[in-house]
């Protein structure tokens, strides 16, 4: 005898010692014969609706892979260029660590520094006058080898820590009050130093939203206008001889032009938005539902041109993460803002 005889015997007696505890349903599902006659009538019941369904459906057997588009969705950012400014309670906690290291370490010793009689000795020594002999720019008048050091908190409301005046500060200390020929300088014959630029940009006061120097300290997103007006990222549809970083980086290109040094952060969607398809009332497919998959790309320089674009794009802006809630629908920004920064 085979093996594959004595093993059918096999199998076939242990079912039938098994038969008692199965129950009938169970037992016609495990053993019911395939009958593609069968399997069309089970597709077609499935077309009919339900009486506590409203809208038809396809058949629950039939593939749906044909029901959807797939599309590569480039999510372009621009990172922030500045830090955030800091909140008054943590510019008076970095002001009070400043008084509290003056008082840990030694004296400064400036003439390890500034070698006598020379003009940064005589620089220095003006400036630590001004200061009240404190040998710290910034921290005000805060003796911290006197008998009030411990006393080196700020009161409530105090302005010593803002960050306005401590630039100020700064910007005066950093002038050099020595003339070439090595004398104290008068008032008149003092050069100010060149002024750091402001955080404000002058995008940020005309509300230009299609320039990169605006909003210096948050993230910045791109967002391309279609034909239809809607705003949306940057996507296209996938052929079947492309991956999905391959048709992102071919969007942005026909999107935005080639003015624009970029990368695109890995080859792993990081959002994706799902569009449900449409069917008529005898379920067949009157539009096809959209799975969008985006990736995270970044930009380093240059700048976005629609002139002569391939997807009949509009216009684009580049949006924060509040903007872009106010400028996309609430499903689509739903579905990408997981993987927004919050600054």
């Amino acid at each position: 005898m085979a093996a594959s005889s004595r093993g059918s015997n096999a199998a076939a007696a242990l079912l039938r010692r098994g038969q008692s505890s199965i129950c009938a349903s169970c037992r016609s599902a495990q053993f019911r014969p395939y009958s593609a006659s069968a399997e069309a009538a089970v597709a077609a019941e499935a077309h009919h609706l339900k009486p506590t369904e409203s809208q038809p459906h396809p058949p629950f057997t039939a593939s749906r892979r044909a029901e959807y588009r797939i599309k590569s969705g480039i999510i372009l950012t621009r990172a922030p260029l500045l830090t955030r400014r800091l909140t008054p309670f943590e510019n008076a906690f970095f002001f009070y660590q400043k008084r509290l290291n003056e008082r840990l370490v030694l004296p400064f010793r400036h003439t390890l520094y500034f070698k006598k009689d020379t003009a940064s000795d005589l620089d220095w020594r003006i400036k630590f006058e001004e200061r009240g002999r404190i040998a710290a720019k910034d921290i005000g008048r805060y003796y911290a080898k006197g008998r009030n050091a411990w006393n080196d908190e700020l009161l409530v409301g105090s302005t010593l820590s803002d960050e306005d005046r401590v630039r100020e500060i700064l910007l005066k200390d950093a002038e050099n009050r020595v003339t070439e020929d090595g004398e104290k300088a008068a008032p008149d014959e003092i050069i100010p130093v060149e002024r750091p630029m402001d955080r404000i940009t002058e995008a940020d006061k005309t509300n230009d939203i299609r320039r990169l120097d605006r909003k210096l300290d948050r993230t910045l997103y791109l967002v391309v206008q279609g034909s239809d007006g809607k705003w949306q990222f940057p996507s296209e549809d996938v052929p079947t001889d492309e991956r999905l970083h391959e048709t992102a980086a071919r969007v942005l290109e026909s999107a935005a032009g080639v003015n624009m040094n970029t990368w695109i952060v890995g080859r792993v969607p990081v959002a994706h938005l799902v569009t449900q398809p449409e069917f008529n009332e005898d379920t067949s497919l009157k539009q096809k539902g959209e799975k969008v998959f985006f990736l995270k790309g970044r930009i380093m320089a240059g700048q976005a041109d629609l002139k002569d674009n391939k997807l009949g794009l509009q216009d684009f802006n580049w949006l924060t993460k509040e903007e872009l809630k106010e400028k996309l629908s609430e499903n689509y920004f739903h579905s990408v803002r997981n993987m927004m920064a919050d600054r």
